[in-house]
C-alpha cells in the first residue's frame, strides 16, 4: 500500500482494503493517535481539575468539575458522529479524512490555550466544550482510517497499537502534570502543540480516499440517523455498542475523580497526588502495553475476539474492587497493575471486534461515530453519577463509586456473549 499521501480514486472510498498496510503508515497512525490523546487527556487527567480548583476552591471542586466535564462530554457526544458523517461525505481534493484531522487538532490546541486564560467557570465550560468538539472531529476521522486502510488480518494488532497509544498518552499526561504542576499555562499548551506536531507525518503520508462525485442530498430524517443504527437490523453492532458503553462508564466513573480520590482517601497533597498518579499510570501503561500487544497478536492468530473481551472486562472489574480496598500508595499501584492487565486485553481486541461487525464501509466514519458515542456518552453521565455516589452518606464515599464501577464492567462483559458475527 502506498504511503505517499496521494489521494486515491472514488471507487476506493468504499472498498474493503485487501493489501497489508505498511509499517510506516501504521506507525504514523499510532503517533497521530498518541498526539491527539495527549492533547485531550492531559486536562482530563489533572490540569482541568487544577484549573477548576484555582477558580472555585477545594470545597466546591467535585460538583463544579462534574458539571464542566459533563458539558465537554456532551460536545464529544454530538461532534463525533456529526463530523464522522461529514467526513464520509467530504469531496475535498485533500481527501475525506485529512481536512477534519487537521481542523480538529488545531482547533483543540487553540481551545485549550483559551481555556487556561479563562477567569470564571462559564468561560472554562465554553472553552472545554469547544476543545472536546474539535478533538472528536479529529478522532472520528482518525478511527475511520483504520476501516479505510487496515485489512481484517491486521486489525487485532493495529487495534492493540492504537489502544496502546490512547492509554500511553495517559502516562504522558500524568508526567506532564507532575513536572508542570506549578505552571498551568504550560500544562495545557505543551500537550496541545504536541498533538499538532505528532499528527503532521500521518497527514502527509495518508493515502486518503477522495469522493469525486458529491453524495446524494439527504432529508431531515436521514440526517437524524447520524445518531442511530438500528439494533433490530444490526444486533451484533448494538451489543458491541452496549458493552463498550458499560466498560467506558466504569472507567470514567473512577478516572474523572482519580486525583481527588488520592487527595481525599490517601490524604495526599496536590503535588504528592500527581506524583503517585504518575507512578500508578506508569505501572498501568507498562502492563497494558504488554498485555495488549500479546492479546492483539493472539486474537489475530486464533481468529477469536469475544473470549478476550469478556475476560478483560472481568479482570477490569476486579481491579476496580481492589481500588475500593486500597489504603496506601502501594495498594493503589497494585490495583493499577490489575486494571492495566484487564484494559490492555480489552483495547487490543474491542476495536477489531467492532470493525468486524460494522454494517458497511460506505458510512464507516459515521458508524464508528455512533460507536464512539458509547465511549463519549459515559463521559457525559459518569461524572454526574460519580458525584452522586461519592456524596452518599455525607461525601467521600469512594467505596460505593468503585464497587458500582466494578459491577458495571462485569455487566459489559456479559453483553459480548450473544454476538454472532465474530467468535
Amino acid at each position: 500500500m502506498t504511503t505517499t499521501g496521494a489521494v486515491l480514486p472514488a471507487e476506493s472510498a468504499v472498498s474493503a482494503p485487501t493489501k497489508k498496510a505498511s509499517a510506516k503508515l501504521i506507525a504514523a497512525m499510532a503517533m497521530a493517535q498518541f498526539g491527539l490523546s495527549v492533547a485531550l487527556l492531559t486536562p482530563v487527567t489533572a490540569s482541568l481539575t487544577i484549573k477548576v480548583q484555582s477558580v472555585v476552591g477545594q470545597d466546591n471542586v467535585v460538583a463544579v468539575f462534574g458539571i464542566v466535564s459533563t458539558i465537554g462530554a456532551l460536545a464529544a457526544f454530538l461532534a463525533n458522529p456529526i463530523f464522522g458523517r461529514i467526513s464520509d461525505r467530504t469531496t475535498s481534493r485533500f481527501g475525506r479524512r485529512r481536512p477534519w484531522l487537521l481542523l480538529g487538532v488545531v482547533g483543540l490546541a487553540v481551545s485549550e490555550i483559551v481555556l487556561v486564560l479563562m477567569p470564571d467557570v462559564l468561560g472554562i465550560a465554553i472553552a472545554w466544550f469547544a476543545a472536546q468538539a474539535f478533538a472528536n472531529a479529529a478522532q472520528a476521522a482518525l478511527l475511520a482510517t483504520i476501516a479505510d486502510q487496515i485489512p481484517p488480518e491486521q486489525r487485532g494488532r493495529v487495534s492493540g497499537l492504537i489502544g496502546l497509544m490512547q492509554q500511553g498518552s495517559k502516562l504522558g499526561s500524568a508526567y506532564i502534570a507532575q513536572f508542570l504542576v506549578g505552571n498551568l499555562l504550560l500544562m495545557f499548551a505543551l500537550p496541545a502543540f504536541a498533538g499538532v506536531l505528532l499528527l503532521l507525518p500521518f497527514l502527509m503520508m495518508l493515502p486518503d480516499r477522495r469522493l469525486v462525485q458529491p453524495p446524494r442530498a439527504e432529508g431531515f430524517r436521514e440526517v437524524l440517523q447520524t445518531f442511530w443504527l438500528s439494533p433490530r437490523r444490526h444486533p451484533d453492532f448494538a451489543l458491541a455498542w452496549g458493552s463498550r458503553f458499560l466498560l467506558t462508564t466504569a472507567l470514567y466513573m473512577f478516572m474523572t475523580y482519580r486525583l481527588l480520590y488520592m487527595q481525599h482517601e490517601l490524604k495526599l497533597s496536590t503535588a504528592d497526588a500527581t506524583a503517585v498518579l504518575a507512578t500508578g499510570v506508569l505501572i498501568y501503561t507498562v502492563t497494558l502495553a504488554l498485555a495488549g500487544q500479546a492479546a492483539g497478536w493472539l486474537s489475530d492468530r486464533v481468529g477469536r475476539r469475544k473470549l478476550f473481551v469478556i475476560g478483560a472486562a472481568a479482570i477490569f472489574g476486579v481491579g476496580m474492587w481492589m481500588l475500593a480496598q486500597a489504603s496506601s500508595a502501594g495498594d493503589f499501584y497494585l490495583a493499577e497493575l490489575v486494571l492495566g492487565l484487564g484494559f490492555g486485553i480489552y483495547i487490543a481486541v474491542d476495536l477489531a471486534l467492532v470493525i468486524d461487525v460494522l454494517p458497511g464501509l460506505n458510512d464507516s466514519a459515521k458508524n464508528l461515530g455512533v460507536l464512539n458515542m458509547a465511549q463519549v456518552l459515559p463521559q457525559s453521565i459518569a461524572p454526574g453519577i460519580g458525584a452522586v455516589l461519592i456524596g452518599v452518606g455525607g461525601g467521600h464515599n469512594y467505596d460505593l463509586l468503585l464497587g458500582t464501577a466494578a459491577a458495571v464492567s462485569v455487566a459489559g462483559a456479559l453483553l459480548i456473549l450473544p454476538i454472532k458475527k465474530v467468535r
